[in-house]
């Protein structure tokens, strides 16, 4: 997340001059092929720092393998922020998708090969796996969460395991999270919900790795979650009490079924037992 925090600290919009600029351009400089003079190559270049800082080589992305592709998602997230900030000027084609055609599927930089990874031999094909995000409407409108989540992670004390410092991002992201989660337009949709979704299992993975982590915010389960059957180590551990709980009532009621059934079969064969010795005395008597 380091790395999602430099990019948009370094590049910004300024909406007095409605134009992207650089604070620090040395980083980005490699990847300005035609000088970053316009706005939209500043913007490539932000994006193509993304993918070599993330998947430049295979050292890299088997680093990131877990993971991969939810960043893939949030490169696109803050792609489709920085082209929102620009005026569209009636045009029908978004400037997503017009930066997809000219700069991703137009530019060699993007076929740049991801070396000894299968299936991922390019930026390309990782941006291929994430194209439905073109027909995503807003999809700028989870930036907010989304870099409040970065700046939780980046205050987070990973030698500690400490959530302190963080607290204040995470009650933040908490309540952008939630007011996303309740809004109709985003979780009647499928694309939405698995944004939802891709947000929701990275802050549970930093709520796990807390040694406090009761002290950071619980967030509701998203509907894409439940319909995979996936959700936080917390519910996944109240549903094992549960079906535990479900297993232990079935041997607790089988138990009691298996002494009745025994009582029943040893007073069966004390019966017997009695017959037979009344059998045994009726025919001494005959004889």
């Amino acid at each position: 997340f380091n790395n999602f925090i430099y990019v948009m600290t370094n590049l910004e919009y300024d909406s007095n001059k409605k134009n992207y600029k650089f604070k620090d351009a040395d980083n980005f400089k490699e990847y300005c092929t035609g000088g970053c003079d316009n706005d939209l190559d500043k913007i490539n270049a932000g994006c193509l720092y993304f993918f070599n800082a993330f998947f430049k080589n295979s050292d890299l992305f088997s680093k990131y393998a877990n993971n991969y592709m939810n960043i893939v998602e949030y490169i696109m997230i803050w792609l489709s922020y920085m082209l929102t900030l620009k005026e569209n000027n009636n045009s029908s084609v978004s400037h997503l998708q017009h930066f997809y055609t000219t700069y991703i599927n137009g530019s060699d930089q993007y076929k740049n090969s991801i070396i000894s990874v299968e299936d991922n031999s390019s930026y390309k094909d990782l941006l291929n796996k994430k194209n439905y995000f073109l027909d995503i409407k807003d999809i700028s409108k989870f930036y907010e969460a989304f870099k409040l989540l970065c700046e939780t992670y980046t205050e987070f004390d990973e030698k500690k395991k400490d959530c302190t410092k963080c607290l204040g991002k995470a009650i933040k992201f908490a309540e952008k999270y939630e007011e996303l989660n309740k809004d109709p337009n985003i979780t009647n949709d499928s694309s939405h919900n698995k944004i939802l979704y891709t947000l929701s299992t990275d802050y549970n993975k930093l709520k796990d790795k807390c040694s406090n982590s009761a002290s950071l915010p619980e967030i509701s389960i998203n509907i894409y979650a439940q319909m995979s059957g996936v959700t936080s180590s917390s519910s996944i551990a109240n549903k094992s009490f549960i079906v535990l709980s479900i297993f232990g009532a079935i041997a607790f009621f089988l138990g009691i079924s298996y002494k009745y059934s025994l009582f029943g079969f040893r007073k069966r064969f004390q019966k017997q037992k009695l017959r037979e010795k009344i059998k045994n005395i009726k025919k001494k008597m005959n004889h």
